[in-house]
């Protein structure tokens, strides 16, 4: 399970940063448009980079094969709101060479290039890799040593020109602005999901049942040898054990409420979109919470700002796709073919 989270990490890195929106099919500027005129075994162009069948594949079989490594063939029959995972996999993959291929133009805008040691860091690899093969895989793939040069060389540059602007993205995240608190809190809900999954509010009656109720609790929890936790395990409708989080992450009325708070100090009645809260601070600040949060937060700024650059230069990019062709990949059904390490290898030179 290890490999496959490391692979697929690596393989959806640079899809996740560039489309800020979490697990999602591209959005419009990474969608490429019909035209005519390719080469033989060209899938796609953008401006002078194009991306072949071959390139495609490699890409595609990896993936597929480290998914049945772990979970066998059938993962495959999955189906998310009408489209099989196969599907999925097959748009993700195109969105990630897209948008390495358009990185790679940016990387050519900036001047940013590959030195001698970086190459030969790219040469190691592609033949480490090209040598794992077995002649079934070369021949189904259609590769050869000098192509997965190619793609290795325009992954390490698209992850370089990354790192080029945004070199000197290095704000100053105070302690406050980091803070890490935990919390453990009785939420009594004043919804309901009916069968569908819809969220039904309740009557104003029935809220103010669960008002009564919930200042019952707040009175109890308050009593000199009230135990909170055992009010948590009984009453509550949220999370039974500690929370931690740090700012603009929970229900701004219950963040406000929580960030007041000292250690053991009981909060009033908080109300927010889930129901009524009571909140008890057990932590008002964890060093090394908060300072795992800076990391984090710094790196959120930097994807903004390159986000920014990014999404600014690809609307000047004539993207166009051989919709025929790219309709006609599939995965390779093949007990031969069972290559998955490309991206680790690269991982391995590029760690």
């Amino acid at each position: 399970m290890n490999r496959l989270k490391r692979t697929v990490i690596i393989l959806f890195c640079l899809f996740f940063l560039l489309s800020m929106g979490g697990c999602q099919k591209p959005d419009t500027d990474t969608k490429l448009v019909l035209y005519t005129g390719f080469k033989k075994d060209e899938v796609f162009r953008i401006e002078t980079m194009s991306c072949m069948l071959p390139e495609i594949m490699v890409y595609l079989t990896n993936t597929q094969d480290q998914y049945e490594s772990v979970f066998g063939k059938e993962i495959w029959k999955t189906d998310l709101d009408g489209v099989t995972l196969e599907e999925n996999i097959k748009e993700t993959v195109l969105a990630q060479l897209a948008q390495i291929k358009t990185m790679n133009l940016l990387a050519e805008k900036h001047g940013v290039t590959l030195d001698e040691n970086e190459l030969k860091k790219v040469q190691e690899a592609a033949k480490e890799y090209f040598l794992s093969l077995n002649e079934t895989e070369r021949e189904v793939l259609q590769v050869d040593e000098e192509m997965i040069n190619k793609l290795y060389a325009e992954f390490a540059l698209a992850n370089k020109v990354y790192e080029y602007i945004i070199k000197d993205i290095n704000p100053e995240i105070s302690d406050d602005e980091a803070r890490n608190i935990t919390v453990q809190y009785v939420l009594i809900k004043t919804y309901i999901r009916d069968g569908t999954g819809k969220k039904i509010e309740y009557s104003e009656n029935a809220r103010q049942d669960v008002l009564r109720q919930i200042e019952d609790i707040l009175e109890q929890a308050r009593q000199e040898d009230s135990d909170f936790e055992e009010l948590v395990l009984q009453y509550s409708e949220g999370e039974k054990g500690s929370i931690s989080f740090g700012k603009g992450e929970m229900d701004p009325a219950f963040e406000v409420a929580a960030f007041n708070l000292e250690t053991g100090e009981i909060s009033e009645i908080v109300e927010t979109r889930q129901g009524y809260n009571i909140i008890k601070c057990i932590n008002t600040f964890n060093r090394e919470e908060t300072d795992a949060n800076k990391v984090k937060i710094v790196e959120k700024r930097r994807e903004e700002v390159f986000g920014q650059e990014y999404d600014a230069f690809i609307t000047s990019l004539t993207r166009t796709i051989n919709e025929p062709l790219w309709e006609e990949v599939t995965f390779v059904e093949n007990e031969e073919v069972k290559t998955s390490n490309f991206f680790d290898i690269f991982n391995q030179y590029f760690s």
